[in-house]
Formats: structure tokens, C-alpha cells, sequence
């Protein structure tokens, strides 16, 4: 596929004189030229999303809630084309089309939330008026995905945004923005009023803008920790609240009564096979008891060796490229910087797949290091990419002292047999989400998000919907 993509604003296609050649991971080839917004076409986007915004919550609660399964049954009739498109955008297997799937699962759930209680009603201490709280959508919210997660991000913020009764102006990224406009387009086949949803891919310059626009309600930002202090600068000069969704060292433990099958199978596909390691939720160190240290090591290269690399549109493919030549680049200088500063033992992989029908492609392979230490920078700092550190620890305070000795916050994961270590483990993990015994699953009904440096905010479940509604009190004087 090779196309000239416009902006989706107001239900309109929009060139623009600013254009990004995007180029397909899996190949090196340019698939698609994308026009990016600007502060012009920004400002554009939140105007209209105010009007249509305005159309939507003039609706009934039971014309909205219509609204959001129209739109859901529209995006399961094209599964199939979001999940392609989802590959060519950033080279992600189609073998995980998961992520359309959770597009329409969040839209399901969302829609059942529009008609449901929002508010309460509390008595008021020594008064007998009426005390209303009541909970009020922001307007018009920003939402600024990745590259590596534009379906995921519209799932958990545009559909939570939407069943709050905001409009969204949602800029995927320059590098992976092919999806996300065709799921701007499914929101007007589907009904929903032309702006409510406006989609405008855009680099720093459009991202800047729309984040200072003074019509944006909020903001939901999900990305890297640099980005996101710049985007905090931004949004400060209005006072614009910003959620932050943000990255992760997460730690996966594999205790000494672990199913060692199955807990090398879960740590190589949360490790460096999912997404080819580039993503937040990623296990990129994996703590072992020393006990069971060497035989889980021989497990989980073993998994490793066995995944199938190659086509990412190949549904048999189960590990593909990362997003660019210079992000594999990067990659590889911090493998051969771990090395020659002895930081830990290469077991596999660290190096570029130059193979010939990879060549084209940015394919770094699945790589593994051995006793690292935790304290080395290749332990501390997000590699993003298909790189895990294996870690040994004795005992379980010290596996939880290790796990939590990061700045990041977002997963932790844990293989056991024993209920009660599971339990008492999970408590004391600094992390916003714990998985025993399985991947990160993300799901519609439960809040995700990260601490300490992993950012600040929920999405998913009540929590997530809270996001994007603003507390309301209401008293009414009956004294």
C-alpha cells in the first residue's frame, strides 16, 4: 500500500503542506505519505469537536448509548482491516491483532456506562437542603498516543471520553498513524456527529499546539517520560489537567515452585517477542530464584529459539521488526554497551538479522542477558526494544526489594504455585497493575496505570471513565 493520507477533521480529509513519509518497518519502504497537522489545523480540530461536542450531550442518554454499540458493531465488521493496518503502522504481528479486538471490547463496556448513575446524592451536616454531586464531561479532551499502542489509546481514552460526553481531537504519531485515521473514519459511518472524533496526526510542532490550546478540556498523555515533562510544561500555561500514562522497567518473578514451562513461555512473550519488546507493559527483567535459575534460563531460550520470525503480516509470524533503523541502532549500542562494561552475560541474541529476506526490515534479534545487576543502567533505563535482563535473587524479601528498586511503577509479574506467596507478594509491589501466573491483559473493566515515574491516573473500569469528568456540587437551600 502506498497512499496519500489526510487529516480527519469534522468528518473532512485534510491536506496539508506538512507531510511525513511513513515507512513500513517490515520492509524499510515508504508505504504511505501522512499529512501533519499544525497549530492552524489543531485550532480547526478543537472548534469543531466544541460544536459537535455540543450535539452530543443535547442527545438522550439512550440515543449516546446507541451511539457507542453502533460504533462497536461497525469496528467488529472491520477487525480484520484495523489489524492490518494496525501491522502496517509500526510492523506489530497480525498474529496479536488483539488490539482492534480491545477497541471494540472498551466501546461495549463504555456504552453501558452512559446510562448509569454518574452522580450522588449525600446529606449535608446540620442542614436539611439537598446536596447534589454530580459528574460533567470536560468538553473537548486531547488524547496523544504512541506509536506503538494508537488503537490501544483509542480504546481506553476515546471510548471512556466519549461515553463521559466529550469530544476528542486524538493525535496518533507521525511514525504509526494509519489505523487510528481509519477508526476516525468507522465514527462517522457509524453515526456519531462529524467532529466528535477527529483525528490529526502531528509532530512536536501539532502536539505542542494541542496541548496549549485553550479549548482543551484535558489532556490524556501516553509516551515516554521526557515527552511527557515537556507536555507538562505545555499544559501548565493553561491549567490544563494531564493524565499520564507512561513507561516501565517492570520486573517479572519466577519463584523456585513456578511451572518453569509455563513461566518461561509467559516471560519470552512479555518479554522481548511481544511487540518486539516496544512496549510499557513489557517484562524487561525477569528475576529468578536462584535455585531454579539455570534450568528457567535454558527455558526460556528454548521458547526464544523456537518463535518464528519474519513477515509481520504473516499470521504464522510471532516476532517482528522494531519501528526504525535508528531505533535498532540504539538497541544494539546499548547490548554492546551492557557487554563491554560487563553489566551482564549475553545469552542470545544482540544483534541486527541481516539474513536476506529480513535485510530490508529493522530486525534486531530477541536477545537476552544473563546475571545482570540491577543497579547497572541496562536494568534501570527503558531499552524498548527485544532486550530482557535475567537477575538472580535468594529469597523473597529479596526478589521484592529488587523488583521495586526502579523509578518506574507500571507492571510487575509474578510465577508461583503458592496462593499465599502470590497474595503477599502482589501487596507489596510497587506497581500499578500485578499479573500472577499470565500476561498483562489489559481489559476494559479494570483501571490501568502506572506509579512512581510510570505517571499519574487510571484508564479502564470506573477509574478510567473518571477521567474525563469533572465534580460538579449542587446545594439546594430547603432551611
Amino acid at each position: 500500500m502506498t497512499e496519500a493520507v489526510g487529516l480527519l477533521i469534522g468528518g473532512d480529509r485534510i491536506a496539508t503542506a506538512s507531510r511525513h513519509p511513513h515507512v513500513y518497518p517490515g520492509t524499510g519502504s515508504v508505504n504511505a505519505t501522512v499529512a501533519l497537522a499544525g497549530p492552524d489545523e489543531i485550532d480547526r480540530a478543537v472548534t469543531v469537536g466544541g460544536e459537535a461536542q455540543r450535539q452530543w450531550v443535547a442527545l438522550t442518554v439512550d440515543q449516546r448509548r446507541d451511539a457507542l454499540i453502533d460504533l462497536a458493531d461497525v469496528v467488529h465488521e472491520h477487525l480484520g482491516e484495523l489489524a492490518e493496518l494496525n501491522t502496517h503502522d509500526y510492523g506489530v504481528p497480525i498474529s496479536y491483532a488483539g488490539n482492534a479486538v480491545l477497541l471494540e471490547q472498551f466501546l461495549r463496556h463504555f456504552a453501558g456506562y452512559v446510562d448509569k448513575p454518574h452522580g450522588s446524592s449525600t446529606p449535608v451536616s446540620g442542614s436539611a437542603d439537598v446536596n447534589l454531586i454530580e459528574r460533567e464531561p470536560y468538553g473537548v479532551v486531547g488524547v496523544i498516543a504512541p506509536w506503538n499502542g494508537s488503537l490501544v489509546v483509542a480504546a481506553s481514552c476515546v471510548a471512556p471520553a466519549l461515553a463521559a460526553g466529550n469530544a476528542v481531537v486524538f493525535k496518533p504519531s507521525e511514525l504509526a498513524p494509519l489505523a487510528a485515521l481509519r477508526f476516525g473514519e468507522l465514527c462517522i459511518e457509524a453515526g456519531l456527529p462529524p467532529g466528535l472524533v477527529n483525528i490529526v496526526p502531528a509532530a512536536a510542532e501539532g502536539g505542542g499546539a494541542l496541548v496549549r490550546h485553550p479549548g482543551i478540556g484535558k489532556v490524556h498523555f501516553t509516551g515516554g517520560e521526557q515527552t511527557a515533562r515537556a507536555v507538562l510544561r505545555a499544559a501548565a500555561e493553561n491549567l490544563t489537567p494531564v493524565v499520564t500514562e507512561l513507561g516501565g522497567k517492570s520486573a517479572g518473578i519466577v519463584f523456585a515452585d513456578a511451572d518453569l514451562d509455563t513461566a518461561a513461555a509467559l516471560s519470552a512473550h512479555q518479554g522481548p517477542l511481544m511487540q518486539s519488546g516496544q512496549s510499557c507493559a513489557c517484562a524487561s527483567r525477569i528475576l529468578v530464584h536462584d535455585s531454579v535459575y539455570d534450568a528457567f534460563a535454558e527455558h526460556l531460550l528454548a521458547v526464544i529459539g523456537a518463535a518464528r520470525i519474519g513477515d509481520p503480516l504473516d499470521p504464522a509470524t510471532a516476532f517482528g521488526p522494531v519501528i526504525s533503523a535508528a531505533s535498532a541502532d540504539r538497541i544494539i549500542a546499548t547490548v554492546d554497551r551492557a557487554v563491554a562494561e560487563r553489566s551482564g552475560e549475553l545469552l542470545t541474541g544482540g544483534y541486527r538479522m541481516l539474513k536476506s529476506e529480513l535485510a530490508q526490515g529493522y530486525y534486531v534479534a530477541p536477545t537476552v542477558l544473563g546475571n545482570v545487576d540491577n543497579r547497572a543502567a541496562l536494568a534501570q533505563t527503558e531499552t524498548f526494544g527485544p532486550v530482557v535482563s535475567m537477575i538472580r535473587f535468594t529469597d523473597d524479601a529479596e526478589a521484592v526489594r529488587i523488583a521495586n528498586d526502579t523509578a518506574y511503577g507500571l507492571n510487575a509479574f509474578i510465577h508461583t504455585r503458592d496462593l499465599v506467596r502470590a497474595h503477599t507478594v502482589a501487596r507489596q509491589l510497587e506497581a500499578g497493575s500485578i499479573w500472577i501466573n499470565q500476561l498483562s491483559r489489559i481489559s476494559p473493566q479494570g483501571p490501568y496505570g502506572g506509579y512512581k515515574h510510570s505517571g499519574a491516573g487510571r484508564t479502564g473500569g470506573l477509574d478510567g471513565l473518571r477521567e474525563f469528568q469533572q465534580v460538579k456540587n449542587i446545594r439546594i437551600g430547603l432551611d
